[in-house]
């Protein structure tokens, strides 16, 4: 062990490439917090190393080092460690990833007992010019209590600046005062887009599509062929809400642009029962007879919301009352009244909004509570998927709402008897990297092997372009990942969203940088094959899923018309066509 300075260095990072790396040596880290003391160490056990992870395509693979630094003595949540950024390190208008592992060495004191295991939240702060923080990192670590172990956390997180700073620090901190916390291996890295780009592309050619064979017996070579793809079989959607469907620049563009639909908030609770026992579905049904005339479906959004600030008052005066009959009662007739009324028009429904985040109905009917809405929900209504929708589970940025959390609740509501039949990621974000949304998805993926729906996306910046290319990172990520089956934008048309410097549509109707990446996105992934008959008669293109025509042109000018579904498959598709 050794024990480090208390002093601040000035030059205390390296470079490697567009890599800004904090190594783990005595000139590196300096204490934050009075009391706090730092020391060297390392890992010595293999298997309590965490995996190596990283992206071949991007090539900062990294297997993890094993030495690491100890903060003890921490005095206070905002003690642990920090380090100064090498000055002109840091470029504006680029997006930085933070990676690195964390950990913690054993729970406060009385925190727990021995063999229970207590989860501590451990955050990297980026702040520059002596207070603004640029990035707030976070990862979900665990100790037991009374035994000293712990396991590696990964940390992720991003951020971007708009101009250089003068000066920037690195802070490591978080856990509870009394919690050693450990870093190992922490790097800022430059995002490359256009490499991660081109992986994404080559992944999204064997996820979404197909060879297909176009045979005529008969018809001779050279006939021409044309196919036309007419739909996606990974829909594109956005919320709607009543005041939206009266602007005709809106309309105009929802109806040539999207897929499906929710509605952002005349569904639920709060809104169809505002007061006790006065039931409103007037709005609900007036957006619903609105999609249906355009002919796109509807997420049901949502059953009930978890969290405190969402719950309408008289819903609150009865459990203030301590009242959980009638709170029970209350839920189930909202149960009973909503997915009666509705059995068959949603095909998903978000049954509890963001347990991540909120447990009032939890806290007030047990846990079982939320298992109990996804029972009934199923009974009334078994057509419906039934969707857990939560946020900031793919950013990396919130130690309560980490894929691992994300995975647990499923798992404790499947234990339970829930029919969890799909995972909702809010989509939420500001300046978005690739690698940290694809490691969420990967890691719902193999835990859960349920659909996942990106369900209220919508990317948060101010400059148009950047705008347009935080959006291209969500989207490329989705499409390109086999476990995700659509994307529901949060509204894209400004003065029309929840939140500001997101929309794709300007409120003239004119469409900025960012909308027309996104029409240029769905252009790139819908399918329009032109040529002609082989000599075998054949026609051979490779298509994305969805619904098709084919049209070919005999010598005598007729013309023979065949339409057709790409689904997912290894082998070719062939379509006989008759002549």
């Amino acid at each position: 062990m050794e024990t480090i300075s208390s002093s601040l260095p000035t030059m205390a990072c390296s470079h490697q490439g567009d890599v800004v790396v904090f190594e783990v040596n005595a000139i590196g880290w300096a204490p934050s917090g009075a009391r706090t003391a730092l020391s060297l160490h390392h890992e010595l056990d293999p298997a309590r190393l965490p995996a190596a992870k990283g992206v071949a395509a991007i090539g900062h693979e990294r297997t993890p080092s094993g030495r690491y630094v100890l903060a003890a003595g921490r005095a206070d949540e905002d003690d642990g460690l920090c380090q100064a950024i090498t000055p002109g390190a840091l470029k504006p208008r680029v997006t930085y990833r933070v990676a690195g592992w964390v950990s913690v060495a054993a729970a406060a004191p009385g925190a727990g007992v021995g063999g229970t295991t207590t989860h501590h939240p451990v955050h990297v702060s980026i702040r520059v010019d002596g207070g603004a923080v640029a990035c707030s990192a976070a990862s979900d670590s665990e100790s037991e209590a009374g035994t000293g172990g712990s396991r590696w956390a990964e940390i992720k997180g991003a951020f971007r600046l708009k101009e250089s700073p003068r000066s920037a620090v690195v802070y490591v901190h978080g856990a509870p005062a009394g919690v050693d916390v450990k870093v190992m291996d922490l790097r800022i890295i430059a995002t490359d887009r256009k490499a991660r780009f081109s992986y994404l592309k080559e992944k999204t050619d064997k996820v979404r599509k197909r060879d297909v064979v176009v045979k005529v017996d008969g018809a001779p070579a050279g006939a021409p062929v044309r196919v036309v793809q007419l739909d996606s079989a990974f829909p594109i959607g956005s919320c709607i809400n009543g005041t939206v469907i009266q602007d005709p620049a809106f309309v105009d563009f929802f109806t040539n642009h999207m897929d499906w639909a929710v509605f952002e908030n005349e569904l639920k609770w709060y809104w169809t029962e505002a007061q006790r026992g006065q039931l409103n579905y007037a709005d609900a049904d007036r957006l619903l007879d609105f999609c249906d005339r355009a002919g796109k479906p509807v997420r049901g959004h949502c059953i009930f919301w978890a969290v405190d600030g969402d719950v309408q008052q008289w819903i609150k005066d009865i459990a203030d009352h301590d009242e959980p009959d009638q709170l029970m009662a209350a839920v189930q007739a909202r149960l009973n009244g909503l997915l009666a009324r509705y059995a068959g028009r949603f095909p998903h429904y978000d049954v509890n909004n963001e347990m991540l985040h909120g447990r009032f109905f939890r806290d007030r009917l047990g846990d079982d509570v939320a298992a109990l809405m996804f029972r009934e929900a199923a009974r009334l209504d078994p057509g419906a998927a039934l969707f857990v929708n939560d946020y900031n589970v793919e950013c990396g940025n919130d130690a309560n709402a980490t894929p691992e959390r994300y995975v647990e609740l499923i798992r404790d509501l499947q234990r339970r008897g829930a029919q969890v039949g799909g995972v909702g990621l809010q989509g939420h974000v500001t300046h978005p990297v690739g690698e940290v949304i694809c490691d969420a998805l990967d890691t719902l993926a193999a835990a859960t092997d349920l659909p996942i729906w990106f369900t209220e996306l919508d990317v948060c910046e101010p400059d148009d372009a950047l705008r347009a290319d935080d959006l291209e990172v969500v989207m490329r990520e989705a499409y390109a990942h086999p476990a995700v089956q659509g994307v529901v934008l949060w509204g894209f048309m400004q003065g029309h969203m929840w939140r500001q410097d997101a929309a794709l549509v300007n409120t003239d109707g004119t469409v900025n940088d960012a909308g027309q990446r996104f029409i240029d996105l769905r252009r790139e992934w819908t399918s329009d094959a032109r040529g002609c008959l082989d000599a075998d008669g054949q026609f051979k293109f490779r298509g994305f899923h969805g619904s098709y025509v084919a049209q070919v042109t005999t010598a005598t000018g007729t013309k023979m018309l065949k339409a057709f579904t790409v689904d997912k498959g290894d082998t070719p598709l062939v379509l006989d066509v008759d002549n």
